[in-house]
């Protein structure tokens, strides 16, 4: 039982809290040992909301899920994993949760309550519509943006959180493009891809591509940016964004028989090699800059 309640709070997923550092990373805060500490705070503490918001997905999706031909054997889905003992985890972890965010930062607490709440809404109706479930899971990104940088002190950058906002909306618009490709019935197994356009996805997902790529190169070369960190370098970091956004883009439309593309990515070695490259370019630029007064 408890290999099937891991396996329902998603490790694989948390990888997506590595947003909580951005922040942290370009307000030059990781030469602080203090710093880096509640930044990795911050990160459990999303993980283990992230790993409760799973298990109620799980919990309101479980009809469903038993008519996925994957999803169906998830550990709820499955009865690998009792209800009441899900339904239990997740009433009495998450407002344990939230209590050590407030401890950590009374503002990185309130973001994570945030957070919590709106998957809720999220869970019981808000994903039913059309394209606002998609810009929901953006917010979601974007509140660990927030968070990060309230876990530190720090501002969060309106051009880190733009560019943050447009990733994730692409992410989820290729997301629900590939279930609605690959969905023998798409309806029975999440209701609002009745109502999208394959179409529509597609064109959504290359225009928020462009677009993401363009607004994180113009935030390379802004002055503010240049000042900020006292080099124009950053701007050669631009590259590896593009290609990690066209490789998703290859995963979205070829790989049919993934259950979701983000979680391919996270197996997929060229993917993960390029953003590994990125993150030490981006710190080696940012860092050796500081210390060397550049």
């Amino acid at each position: 039982m408890v290999q099937a309640l891991i396996k329902t709070l998603r490790p694989r997923q948390w990888f997506k809290n590595v947003f909580v550092a951005v922040a942290p990373l370009f307000a030059l805060q990781f030469g602080d040992l203090g710093a880096v500490l509640r930044t990795l705070a911050a990160m459990a503490l999303f993980s283990l909301a992230s790993g409760c918001v799973y298990v109620l997905n799980d919990l309101l999706d479980v009809h469903q899920d038993r008519l996925h031909p994957k999803k169906r054997a998830r550990p709820i889905a499955s009865g690998a994993l009792p209800i009441p003992v899900a339904w239990a985890f997740f009433v009495v972890i998450t407002p344990l949760g939230v209590g050590l965010g407030f401890l950590l930062e009374p503002r990185f607490g309130a973001v994570l309550a945030s957070y919590l709440s709106l998957n809720v809404a999220y869970s019981l109706y808000l994903k039913q519509i059309p394209f606002l479930d998609v810009l929901l899971i953006a917010g979601f990104f974007m509140l660990r943006v927030l968070a990060g940088a309230y876990a530190v002190r720090v501002p969060a950058s309106p051009w880190l959180v733009a560019c943050t906002f447009l990733l994730a909306t692409f992410l989820a618009v290729g997301k629900r493009a590939h279930e609605l490709a690959t969905a023998d019935d798409a309806k029975a197994q999440r209701a609002v891809l009745a109502r999208y356009d394959l179409q529509t996805l597609r064109i959504t997902m290359w225009s928020l591509a462009m677009v993401t790529v363009l607004v994180y190169l113009a935030y390379t070369m802004s002055e503010h940016t240049i000042q900020a960190f006292g080099t124009k370098l950053l701007v050669l970091t631009t590259p590896f964004p593009l290609v990690g956004i066209l490789r998703f883009i290859h995963l979205v439309t070829t790989r049919h028989e993934a259950e979701s593309p983000t979680e391919e990515i996270l197996k997929d070695r060229l993917f993960m090699a390029n953003l590994a490259v990125y993150v030490v370019l981006v710190a080696i630029i940012l860092y050796a800059s500081r210390d060397l007064g550049a």
